[in-house]
């Protein structure tokens, strides 16, 4: 019932993801924004007509703020949003009380509803993140070989499901299983 949630963290701790789900589960009446890819673009075109939306999750705030034509914009998309009734959903990598920001009003604006801090998943969170993609994708990954993608793959979740991503289109281009032999073979391990 908030009219925003504010998630934050470092990366990796699968606020994209989490955006992208409950927009996922809005259906045609969400729309996510990553404002890092669009931080280029005038930000008046990226956010018209944006409030009239059920819900908006704005991804990575952070990278537009200090300027201040986004800054004037977001601040009067939260005022447009909160008229219509229209859910923000946003996510950055710190607080809004320490964003770096010149407008006032703006981080106001992102305290309105309730913040949350987002931490880095534990290994076997991980684990069962990969398994339950790779599952999604109609991939099977027996035990041993997500045991040994992890082992030597990074532990930051992001650069595992660019793995996953890697090895599923190798999977079906090769219309292979997932195997021990055939992630060596992919991943040059």
């Amino acid at each position: 019932g908030e009219p925003i949630v504010f998630l934050y963290g470092s990366p990796d701790t699968g606020k994209s993801h989490l955006l992208q789900a409950a927009c996922h589960l809005a259906g045609h009446t969400g729309m996510y924004l990553p404002l890092s890819e669009m931080a280029s673009y005038p930000p008046d075109q990226v956010l018209q007509g944006m409030e009239s939306m059920s819900l908006l999750c704005l991804d990575d705030i952070h990278a537009v703020l200090g300027n201040d034509d986004w800054e004037l914009a977001l601040f009067h998309l939260f005022n447009r949003a909160r008229e219509n009734g229209c859910r923000l959903l946003v996510s950055a990598d710190a607080a809004p009380r320490v964003l770096d920001m010149q407008l006032p009003d703006l981080r106001s604006r992102l305290s309105w509803g309730e913040v949350y801090q987002l931490d880095v998943a534990g290994d076997e969170e991980i684990r069962s993140i990969l398994a339950f993609r790779a599952a999604r994708r109609g991939l099977q990954m027996p035990g041993e070989v997500a045991t040994y993608i992890f082992n030597r793959a990074p532990r930051r979740l992001g650069a595992l499901l660019q793995l996953l991503d890697q090895l599923d289109a190798a999977s079906l281009a090769e219309k292979r299983s997932l195997s021990i032999p055939f992630v060596k073979q992919q991943l040059g391990w």
